[in-house]
């Protein structure tokens, strides 16, 4: 409108009516480019977050998991199992390995003194807090690393085994390769924020499996909740134990960049699982993942003896050696061609060998030519194979001189399926003499002279001896022992958890009741007590069920961060 009346009226110059009507396009055309710009940035921003779990600076992200049966090697789930991860403090059971090949060798002892260098004590938390100048016994430093999952431990065992941190890692490197971790690749020994250092689930389930079949004495070390340093106790991470029963290890981690990790070994009964859950967004949820995983998971597996091969280290090709440099030929005055070494002639059916003759040789510089001097072949008789006479007693009780044994049969000794009796003729022994039976290894028995025999070797007995079955049942190894419990309801039943204290179990009980009080309200509570090696464990359990109110409950559980498996009662 302003500028239509300073048109009609003359007002404006022409040059400043020209800025004017240029500025207004240009505004219009700002106004109408705003919103797709605005749109084409948020459609590339959610194109990069649905790409590759690779982010553009190197890290890798994302959840993955693996459940494999320890006793036939077979995947029982799999998620992602092969995509590439941070193994974070998962890391230390690759660290602990290498370290108990040092204690298998007997290169280290379990109070073996570990120096702590000023590197290893300056490492990120979490840590042990050793002092620099200071030493830490090699067991204090396992468990350090289980439970504390300690940085600056692990540093030092690096530099203890490998002499540098930088050394030690491509120990553990070359290690993975031998146990067929082939995508994993380790920078350090603490699992400290590294982008080349990454393994997968797969790889992570083969350790677990592998340092158990290598170091079973050892692998007891990734059981210990807490341990005392100093005067301090300190707690594992591992929430795992208590709340699925047959839980013996081995080791959690976290960073960042990788999310919450864990690996987990399972022995139930007959039963063998090992279990990978990487990425996790806390660590309840990796906690509640892996619980449901080995739940789901366990009536699948196999029950009985282990039927797939331990695992085993293939050794790296070796380099082959440098191939020397040819060294310089003298001129020689005179090659002389040697004689043909004797051979054994193809045709020949016993061997031959060429008798020496004396070779006149030509003198250094002579012009004479070579002759070839003729050689006789001899043949040598084939010794005819003689076996030493079977070994036999006089009735004296001494042994029958060789030279008192004439003919062939005589002296090759009687064959191999002669009864002991056939024997007796030829010994010059008292035709009176009392025969007993005597009971050998063959299905029935036969008779010897009783003279025929050692003296200090007493009569069989005619019955066979009584073992010790108590002393042949202690030695057996004893299964695990349940209790007798009283009867209850029949139907279904859940378990949520198997616990070191019936006060605990008991409480996780009311806990869950009080949950999912709509469906066990009505169910029966109780514990049951099951023995396994020296340590006694208290099942929770909720009886009297039917098929779908159990695995109702289960599920409503689970949601709630709870361990839950069906049974039929």
């Amino acid at each position: 409108m302003f500028m239509r009346m300073a048109l009609a009226h003359g007002t404006l110059p022409i040059k400043l009516l020209s800025t004017a009507l240029a500025a207004a396009l240009c505004l219009s055309a700002s106004f109408a480019e705003a919103k797709p710009r605005k749109q084409s940035k948020a459609k590339s921003s959610s194109s990069q977050v649905a790409k590759s779990s690779t982010s553009g600076s190197g890290w890798r992200s994302g959840q993955s998991a693996i459940i494999v049966d320890g006793n036939t090697g077979k995947v029982l789930y799999d998620d992602n199992a092969d995509a590439l991860r941070h193994p974070a403090s998962v890391t230390k059971v690759m660290t602990l390995y290498l370290l108990f090949e040092q204690l298998d060798a007997g290169r280290l002892n379990l109070d073996s003194d570990l120096p702590v260098s000023q590197r290893a004590a300056a490492q990120s938390p979490s840590k042990l807090n050793v002092r620099p100048g200071s030493t830490i016994e090699v067991e204090d430093a396992i468990k350090a690393l289980v439970t504390r999952s300690a940085n600056d431990v692990a540093v030092v065992i690096a530099e203890a085994v490998g002499g540098s941190e930088s050394n030690f890692a491509a120990q553990m490197t070359r290690k993975a390769r031998a146990l067929g971790m082939s995508n994993t690749t380790f920078r350090n020994a603490s699992g400290l924020p590294d982008r080349a250092q990454v393994t997968t689930a797969r790889d992570l389930a083969t350790l677990g499996i592998a340092i158990q079949d290598r170091f079973p004495r050892y692998y007891k070390y990734f059981s210990t909740r807490s341990f005392t340093y100093k005067g301090q106790t300190i707690a594992g991470h591992n929430r795992m134990f208590g709340r699925i029963e047959g839980v013996d290890g081995i080791k959690t981690g976290y960073t960042r960049a990788s999310g919450f990790n864990l690996l987990t070994s399972v022995h139930d009964e007959d039963r063998f699982l090992i279990g990978v859950v990487m990425g996790g967004s806390s660590g309840a949820s990796r906690d509640t993942r892996m619980a449901q995983l080995i739940n789901t998971n366990m009536n699948r597996a196999y029950a009985g003896r282990r039927v797939t091969p331990k695992v085993t280290e293939v050794a790296a090709a070796a380099e082959p050696p440098p191939i020397p440099a040819p060294a310089p030929v003298r001129e020689a005055k005179a090659v002389i061609a040697p004689l043909p070494t004797p051979q054994r002639l193809a045709y020949a059916a016993d061997p031959v060998t060429t008798a020496a003759i004396a070779v006149r040789t030509p003198p250094a510089g002579s012009t004479e030519p070579i002759k070839p001097v003729a050689v006789k072949t001899v043949p040598i008789s084939r010794p005819m194979p003689q076996a030493l006479p079977a070994p036999t007693f006089a009735a004296s009780g001494g042994p029958v001189p060789p030279a008192a044994l004439t003919g062939a049969s005589e002296l090759m000794g009687p064959p191999p399926n002669a009864p002991i009796a056939a024997v007796a003729p030829a010994i010059a022994a008292p035709v009176a003499a009392p025969l007993q039976p005597v009971r050998t290894a063959s299905a029935g028995p036969v008779t010897l002279p009783a003279a025929a025999a050692p003296a200090s070797i007493p009569p069989a007995p005619t019955s066979a001896p009584r073992m010790d079955v108590a002393k042949l049942a202690a030695a057996e190894p004893k299964p695990a022992r349940t209790e007798p419990a009283a009867a209850h309801r029949p139907g279904w039943m859940i378990q949520i958890g198997a616990f070191g204290a019936e006060r605990e179990a008991k409480a996780r009980l009311d806990l869950a009741q009080a949950k999912a009080k709509s469906l066990l309200g009505g169910a029966e509570p109780y514990t049951e007590k099951v023995t396994k090696g020296s340590s006694d464990l208290y099942r929770a359990r909720f009886a009297g069920l039917d098929e779908k109110g159990a695995k109702e409950a289960c599920r409503l559980l689970q949601r709630n961060d709870f361990a839950c498996m069906t049974l039929r009662n």
